[in-house]
């Protein structure tokens, strides 16, 4: 007699069911408008048809709102960290030489995929909770030869810091004219001023997830005309980041493949109505709305993370209080109060939590929010 040796057996899920409705605080993915979210059902179109062809001229141009620029913005499949990849590849050869600003659990990251391509990496870092000094910066890179490229992360989601971007700016142009300055502006863009043609910034690159106010899955980026003259002669491999491939085929108006047509109607609709409050308007929103939250943070007894001089006006990062158990606090907020935060990242895991205040985001969310944590500490 055979027997034959059955593996464990999963009964088959057949009904799918939607998570229970939160105060989602996250500092990405972030909470979607009503309208955002029924745009994702809208029926499929053809990607090289005349209807979707409107919705990537209307996308592409109201990113540029955003960007403040006048070069064409990229959309690519993707989380925002595939922005790393698609501005090193880009714009780099094997051995060159960058340096990379650190200041948290994501400028560590950029590092770890410089270091991926074989790119020489000097990596500037700053204690986690402080921004980066411009003038530390400017020395440090004015030392490397024959430098190539300078990358820089706007706002540390880690740590709740938003870096000083003007001012870096000026100061690695000043000590390095002739490298690229490319930005991470994931968790900024769309929600505080990062002037993109103003600054002379070169690669600048951003996620839906954030302030977009749109599902995780679309990186969207912009090169500088010298960004693009790097591409050239740049010979990192690339094919599916190709700045030169997708360039052309945006230009001619169609995706250089098929796209995730649902996430363009969603971001679609969310950039129609930030572009209906207004540029400005949506800064002042996001700068009250930091300040409120760092307010009331501190009227509880809780200390930030960030240095206030460089508070982050997306995401606040909170120590965790004397003899609290922050992930138990987490927890319980979760599934006490239906009240979503973030724990701390890399080194600082169990020691901080974080609260986004970016994106689809108004007084009386951070209200709820807030007073859950009261009740909790």
């Amino acid at each position: 007699m055979t027997t034959t040796a059955q593996g464990p057996q999963s009964a088959p899920i057949t009904q799918p069911q939607a998570p229970l409705a939160t105060n989602f605080r996250l500092p990405g993915p972030t909470p979607i408008p009503p309208e955002v979210a029924a745009a994702g059902a809208w029926p499929m179109t053809n990607h090289r048809g005349p209807e979707f062809q409107a919705v990537l001229q209307r996308v592409l141009t109201n990113l540029k709102v955003f960007f403040q620029t006048e070069q064409p913005i990229l959309v690519f499949p993707g989380s925002g960290s595939a922005g790393w990849e698609a501005s090193i590849a880009n714009c780099f050869s094997a051995g060159d030489a960058v340096a990379i600003v650190s200041i948290g659990n994501f400028g560590e990251r950029y590092t770890l995929v410089a270091n991926a391509f074989g790119l020489n990496v000097t990596k500037i870092a700053f204690e986690w909770g402080q921004a980066a000094d411009p003038q530390v910066v400017a020395e440090r890179i004015s030392a490397i030869p024959g430098l190539k490229g300078v990358m820089i992360t706007h706002n540390e989601t880690s740590t709740g810091v938003m870096n000083d971007l003007p001012a870096l700016a000026r100061a690695v142009h000043a000590a390095a004219p002739d490298a690229l300055l490319l930005v991470d502006a994931v968790s900024s863009l769309g929600c505080v001023a990062a002037p993109m043609d103003e600054l002379g910034l070169d690669v600048v690159f951003t996620g839906s997830q954030k302030g977009w106010m749109t599902p995780p899955g679309l990186m969207m980026v912009a090169f500088s005309q010298r960004a693009a003259e790097a591409t050239k002669t740049a010979k990192l491999p690339r094919f599916f980041w190709d700045y030169t491939i997708a360039a052309k085929s945006f230009a001619q108006g169609n995706p250089p493949y098929t796209p995730p047509i649902s996430l363009w109607y969603q971001l679609d609709v969310a950039l129609s109505m930030m572009v209906a409050e207004g540029r400005d308007n949506v800064f002042a929103r996001h700068a009250a709305l930091g300040a409120y939250t760092r307010q009331r943070l501190r009227a509880m007894g809780l200390t930030l993370f960030a240095d206030p001089a460089y508070a982050s006006n997306t995401v606040t990062t909170v120590n965790g209080p004397a003899n609290v158990d922050v992930k138990a606090l987490l927890k319980t907020l979760r599934v006490e109060d239906r009240v979503v935060l973030a724990g701390g990242q890399g080194k600082l895991d169990g020691q901080v939590f974080r609260i986004g205040h970016m994106g689809f985001v108004k007084q009386a969310d951070m209200d709820e929010a807030l007073a859950a944590l009261a009740r909790r500490i």
